[in-house]
């Protein structure tokens, strides 16, 4: 998967076809890295426009028909501010 940074509001962004969404779950799992790379090289042309920075790719599995981040910093990115567990992507989840 892809992603990046909004520079307005700080919010983690997931790339979804030539755009951005704010849920992991709704964004492009790219089936190759060929694709991947090639994703990354249009969100890193985008960083002129300072809407986004940062962007990079990081590795998803699917468990349970879920796909989920393998790592623990992507894990805590997709859930939100950790500092605000009671509002934002981590509202009503329990061990996201």
């Amino acid at each position: 998967m892809l992603t990046a940074n909004r520079l307005r509001d700080g919010d983690v962004l997931y790339r979804k076809g030539s755009g951005w969404v704010l849920m992991l779950a709704d964004a492009d799992v790219y089936p190759d890295q060929a694709s991947a790379d090639a994703a990354l090289a249009a969100a890193t042309a985008e960083t002129v426009r300072n809407e986004i920075i940062a962007p990079y790719l990081f590795e998803v599995r699917e468990v349970n028909g879920k796909i989920v981040p393998v790592k623990e910093r992507e894990i805590i990115r997709a859930a939100g501010p950790t500092v605000h567990p009671h509002t934002g992507k981590q509202a009503g989840q329990i061990n996201a």
